[in-house]
């Protein structure tokens, strides 16, 4: 939730007592129409929610701290989750079991506060959003034209939604710990998403430093603008494909005036990351309709939902001790196969008359997963058929992230359509690194000789299977992972569409020979910083230092 220091005390504890009748509100009205449905025992609970609302020492606590300059979100969350805590301490399994009842009504009346605070709010140009945990939706609250950074308390460099920022061309920074939030608002801030980096108040000198970036980086995608119509090749004429990952329909403008030559990954979790409940198929279908015409004819990779570690749903709670090990990804959804087939089913009704449509599954760690899913997807072809659309069977591809699918690839590429790599988490789950913890960020390392000698092995096993492999990692963005790439013979690049620009540029300035050379000597280094600092002095040799990413203002 974002916070500021509160600077109307009054308007604060009118949105709270407001959030709090509209609470009450829901709550009742919900508990009215399920009435004839529950028993005794389970309306009870709705009355619970209601005097629980009603406490007016809770309301006391809350008022006291927006009265102390804490924002109404903010107050209320910190009051609730001491509860939470009191009830999990408790011994009586009973009073322990509440603890998940109080979590619940506290995440209704945050969501209530965030959409008065939202509709309230008149942004500024040039907002910077600061958050304890932001997320996609929370992103997606601001006005484009008006949001230039994103500073979130909680998560890493390589979280999912820094990830989403940076497809928005937005600098960000996670893992912003000890922020001084009380002295920030209306402060003037860089946000440096390069190194990760947050200057408050910045001196002449150092804001005079970073000007000077950003002229440099739009003078540098003016300069770029040119290939958009040209071929993704390298100067001897290897060919490669650049697609884009997308997840937003305002990413469809940016990727096409960029060149984009398809979607390797859509992201549909974004849709329902961005509601409050499961969309429904229909729904689902107006949103997949809008993506797959405005690429056709080119191909565009729609990825099942992909929930669980670190991209949550508030209507469909998962509670683990270690999430990035637990239920996330093809597991939920062969788990809740009603999800999964109401998801492809609105994915070929969307793809009609267009069929452009690719679908890939995420997490797969057996070829079981694969079978099950493809069991499921021909299920849905058949009824669909029945019910009378014309629609082709889609193809059907896979993503290794897994430390377990990277050993079966040649069995897994034999049986998918395609193959394409999810290299965030492959180097999370390789390295033992939650990408999202900032305390370990720095252990992450898209080079480390591990991952390269995984990717050799994916695109190799693939290759061997007769099957197209593709990348939609981060790796893939960066032009310098980008060589790397294509010299292990990737056939697809997916990655953002601020850094196609970029990754086409240094293609096309170097000969495929060239870069096997390169590959060949840094997969005999051990050190992942010998390996970068390798890859940027080739870059720097050959004409290519306004590729690489600025350091330090220089």
């Amino acid at each position: 939730m974002p916070y500021s220091c509160c600077m109307d005390v009054d308007a604060e504890l009118e949105l709270f007592h407001q959030a709090l009748a509209n609470a009450r509100e829901e709550i009742r009205a919900v508990g009215e129409r399920l009435k004839d449905d529950l028993n005794r025992e389970e309306r009870a609970l709705f009355d619970a929610y209601i005097s629980m609302l009603d406490d007016s020492s809770l309301a006391v606590e809350v008022c006291d701290r927006i009265r102390q300059q804490v924002s109404a979100p903010r107050a209320w969350a910190e009051v609730m989750l001491e509860h939470v805590r009191r009830f999990e301490a408790m011994s009586d399994s009973y009073f322990r079991d509440r603890a998940a009842d109080v979590r619940d009504l506290g995440a209704r009346v945050l969501m209530h506060l965030r959409q008065q605070q939202q509709s309230q709010r008149d942004y500024s140009e040039n907002t910077i959003l600061i958050g304890e945990e932001l997320t996609a939706a929370v992103l997606a609250e601001v006005p484009r034209e008006k949001l230039i950074g994103a500073v979130s308390v909680k998560g890493s460099a390589n979280s999912h939604v820094a990830i989403i920022a940076r497809a928005m061309g937005l600098p960000a920074v996670m893992g912003a710990q000890d922020l001084p939030y009380e002295t920030i608002d209306g402060a003037d801030i860089v946000v440096d998403g390069y190194r990760g980096e947050l200057h408050v108040h910045p001196g002449a000198e150092l804001r005079r430093r970073y000007d000077s970036i950003v002229a440099e980086e739009r003078e540098l995608a003016r300069n770029l603008d040119h290939l958009a119509s040209l071929p993704a090749e390298t100067a001897d004429g290897h060919r490669v494909r650049l697609w884009v990952n997308t997840g937003l329909m305002a990413d469809v403008v940016r990727s096409l005036e960029r060149g984009a030559e398809g979607v390797g990954l859509y992201r549909t979790e974004v849709p329902f990351l961005l509601r409050d409940r499961f969309p429904s198929e229909e729904e689902q279908r107006e949103i997949y309709r809008e993506q797959l015409q405005a690429f056709a004819p080119r191909p565009v990779t729609m990825r099942t939902l992909d929930i669980g570690g670190d991209k949550a749903l508030a209507y469909f709670p998962i509670e683990e001790t270690n999430p990035f090990l637990g239920w996330r990804g093809i597991r939920v959804t062969l788990d809740h196969p009603e999800i999964f087939l109401a998801q492809v089913r609105a994915m070929m009704k969307a793809s009609l008359g267009l069929d452009n449509l690719r679908i890939m599954l995420p997490m797969i760690s057996g070829l079981g997963e694969l079978e099950t899913a493809r069991k499921l997807l021909e299920r849905a072809h058949g009824e669909l058929v029945e019910e009378g659309y014309d629609i082709a069977m889609p193809p059907l591809g896979i993503m290794i992230e897994v430390p377990s699918a990277v050993y079966q690839a040649r069995e897994l590429a034999a049986h998918a359509d395609f193959i394409s790599v999810g290299s965030n988490d492959l180097t999370q789950y390789l390295l033992a690194v939650d990408r999202n913890n900032s305390r370990v960020a720095s252990i992450y390392h898209a080079l480390h000789p591990a991952v390269l000698r995984a990717l050799q092995e994916v695109v190799d096993a693939g290759h061997a299977a007769n099957t197209k492999v593709g990348i939609c990692g981060e790796l893939a963005g960066d032009p310098g992972g980008a060589l790397l790439l294509v010299a292990m013979g990737y056939d697809v690049l997916s990655m953002n569409a601020t850094n196609l620009p970029r990754v086409k540029a240094a293609l096309r300035a170097v000969r495929k020979a060239d870069t096997e050379k390169l590959l060949q000597q840094i997969m005999g280094m051990h050190c992942p910083e010998q390996i970068e600092e390798t890859l940027r002095a080739y870059m720097k040799r050959i004409g290519l230092k306004a590729l690489l990413q600025p350091v330090g203002g220089q």
